[in-house]
This record gives C-alpha cells, sequence and structure tokens, in this order.
C-alpha cells in the first residue's frame, strides 16, 4: 500500500507527498525543486479543478494552497480538501490582510503563511502540521472475517498478506466496514471519502477495484438502486 508513515528525507526529516496548488510558474516551480531537494515528493496543480483531480486520484500527505486561483475560489478549495480529514492543507498566498487569515483558518487550513515565506520556516511549519494531522485517525484494526483494516497505519491485511490500497480506496473501504450490516448509498460515499467533489461513476470505479485487489466482489456487496455494503468472501 502507499508509504504514508515514516518515509525518510534528508537531514532525517519525514519525507511527505506534497500537492503544490498555484497558478504562478515563477513561484510553484522553485518551492517544487526545493521541497524535492529535501526529500519530499511534489506534485503540482495550476488551479482548483486539477488541484482537486490530482488529489482524488493521488496520495497526498499535504496541500500548500495559494488561495489566488484562476478558475474557482480557493477558499472552496480549501473547504473540499480539508474535509476528508485526512489531508493537511496550508495555505500559501499573497494574501495577508487579517480578514484574509481568519477566513483561510474558518475554511479549513491547517496553517496560513504568507508569500514570500523562507524555506525552512515553511519546512518546519509542515512537520509541526503533520504532527497534529497524523493523530487525528484513533488506533482501531476493523476486522471481518480473514480482512484486518487498521485505521492508524492505514493498512489493509487479507489472510495475513498486505493489500496495496489507495488512500481514497482505503477510505472507502474503511467506511463500509465501519458501518457492518449497513448499506451505504452513492451519495454518503461521495459525501465522506470525496467531499461531493467527484460522480457516482468514481465510487464505481474505486469498488472495482478494490475487489479485484481484495480477489473477490463479495467482500463489497451491491444493493441495487441504492449503495454498498461490506460483505465476507
Amino acid at each position: 500500500m502507499p508509504d504514508t508513515t515514516a518515509r525518510t528525507a534528508s537531514a532525517g526529516h519525514t519525507a511527505w507527498r506534497v500537492l503544490i496548488v498555484d497558478a504562478r510558474a515563477e513561484d510553484a516551480q522553485p518551492l517544487a525543486e526545493a521541497l524535492r531537494r529535501h526529500g519530499h515528493h511534489v506534485d503540482r496543480a495550476r488551479n482548483g479543478y486539477a488541484a482537486l483531480e490530482t488529489y482524488g486520484e493521488t496520495d497526498i500527505d499535504v496541500v500548500l494552497l495559494d488561495l489566488d486561483l484562476p478558475d474557482v475560489d480557493g477558499l472552496q478549495v480549501c473547504r473540499q480538501l480539508s474535509a476528508s480529514g485526512h489531508t493537511a492543507v496550508i495555505a500559501l498566498t499573497a494574501r495577508g490582510a487579517e480578514l484574509d487569515v481568519v477566513l483561510g483558518l474558518q475554511a479549513g487550513a491547517d496553517d496560513y503563511l504568507v508569500k514570500p515565506c523562507g524555506l525552512r520556516e515553511l519546512l518546519a511549519r509542515i512537520e509541526a502540521v503533520m504532527r497534529r494531522v497524523q493523530p487525528r485517525t484513533t488506533r482501531r484494526v476493523l476486522s471481518i472475517g480473514a480482512l484486518r483494516i487498521d485505521a492508524q497505519l492505514r493498512e489493509v491485511r487479507l489472510g495475513g498478506r498486505t493489500v496495496p490500497v489507495t488512500r481514497k480506496e482505503f477510505d472507502l473501504l474503511h467506511l463500509l466496514a465501519s458501518r457492518p450490516e449497513t448499506v451505504v448509498t452513492r451519495e454518503q460515499l461521495l459525501r465522506e471519502v470525496w467531499a461531493d467533489s467527484w460522480s457516482r461513476r468514481t465510487v464505481d470505479t474505486h469498488v472495482s477495484s478494490l475487489r479485484g485487489k481484495l480477489g473477490s466482489r463479495d467482500w463489497i456487496v451491491t444493493v441495487h438502486g441504492v449503495g454498498f455494503r461490506i460483505g465476507r468472501a
């Protein structure tokens, strides 16, 4: 599965997968190169829609979000990204007025930095935010037959072997497993896993992928016209 814990970077720090959301190449490109030199994995999105698409398809640990985006309101993007509860969002923007800071934090940003910002301060802020974000998921292992889902390690094991899953696949599977004997609608899954930012087809695609990785369709049961529930192979 994607390793979201204890990736080693330079100087003994943890390496994170970072998404930079910034339309200005003159700001984003040097920052991406600097973060890569420090051992971090960096993706870039040039607008809000690209940010949400990249976030939905890639395992992102922390988002560095410029609130001045060319297509959608940066505060709305911040709300959607932070709604998942699993990804840190740091506003990194030229908006430095007190009201802007307040609105950014109210939109769900875990921290707020005003450009220009020194790299050492940014790295320190990322590490501090990630220390706060990681404990959000309490230690709990869900067991269904041979299936084990560890919320803290974000690990799925089946019959003792690790099943590699993406971040969204884990969130979907964990949500279903945490509600045994309950049918979860597609609308609920979209709201709780994707923060309403994706289509019904997205749910079906991830369910199909999970069934393939778990080796049986019986682990996720389709309730036609309603949604899905956890099963047992």
